[in-house]
């Protein structure tokens, strides 16, 4: 494990130094394929195993989330450096020709589930005989082609949901989730890799100045991240309840933590000295 220091001075010039551990620290310098390949890019052979994996990406508004997960049609994001990783593994292994790739693409918006590949159409989570969480009514599509994927992808994005805030003029106020599933001629799921763009975490202070539902959009934004802490505490903790029907998104997301799954979460943190808190908020939040 590598240790990040980070050195943090006040006005009374006092320093304070906190340190948190991490297995790897990437400098603003670092591209997204630098940041892939240490994160998700090991994922890829886990779904082919037939397993689930997540990769999230946790932090301030502003601070650079969604172009590390979605990024641009010219600097692709995480997901689109998996695709590419996936249709290359299909090309070349035997089994791939009998294999297929299908994506889904919804938003949490405000507590509620939003289909951003079928007009922003309402979404219903519902636990099955299993105890398994099925999306009632989520549209899949299916890709033969990177490009095609990314096409979708980047349509569906023009769907979610943004907002001005006292921090970012732009930001995403919703939870952005991406999944890539590998399933067999009889549409039987394999694998399947999610990408988690969280909403940007909020302070009160940051929100003083903003209107009524902005100031609710924030309060629920907040609310679903505690409990995504809580449920990764009382895994941590080996505790006997995991409270994943705290919150829509840990709901739609208890497949990531239990079972044949990997997780990898991202702190996205600014370099900006105005961000010092928010950074030490992310980091103290990625470090559990």
């Amino acid at each position: 494990m590598k240790e990040g220091e980070f050195h943090l001075t006040e006005t009374s010039l006092l320093l304070f130094q906190h340190v948190f551990y991490f297995d790897e620290v990437f400098g603003e310098a670092c591209s997204n394929q630098d940041v892939y390949m240490k994160t998700a890019h090991p994922l890829i052979q886990h779904i082919f195993n037939g397993g689930n994996a997540t990769c999230f990406a946790y932090g301030q508004t502003g601070a650079g989330k969604t172009y590390t997960m979605i990024g641009t049609y010219q600097n692709p994001g995480l997901y689109a450096l998996a695709a590419k990783d996936i249709f290359r593994h299909l090309e070349t292994s035997q089994a791939g020709k009998d294999l297929h790739v299908w994506i889904s693409f919804y938003e949490i918006y405000c507590g509620q589930l939003y289909d951003l590949l079928n007009g922003r159409k309402r979404l219903f989570a519902r636990e099955d005989s299993k105890h398994v969480v099925q999306i009632v009514g989520l549209r899949e599509v299916h890709v033969d082609t990177v490009n095609l994927l990314l096409e979708v992808i980047l349509k569906g994005g023009k769907e979610r949901s943004t907002g001005a805030t006292g921090v970012n003029s732009d930001s995403s106020r919703s939870h952005a989730i991406i999944q890539i599933q590998i399933k067999d001629a009889a549409k039987q799921g394999l694998g399947r890799i999610s990408f988690i763009d969280l909403a940007g975490s909020e302070r009160a202070a940051d929100a003083r100045d903003s209107d009524r539902q902005t100031k609710m959009e924030g309060a629920e934004i907040n609310q679903s991240l505690l409990a995504l802490k809580e449920c990764i505490r009382a895994l941590d903790q080996e505790h006997a309840h995991t409270p994943f029907r705290q919150s829509k998104l840990t709901q739609v997301l208890k497949d990531s933590f239990i079972g044949n799954s990997k997780t990898c979460m991202i702190a996205n943190v600014s370099p900006s000295h105005v961000a010092t808190e928010h950074t030490l908020n992310t980091l103290r939040y990625a470090d559990r």
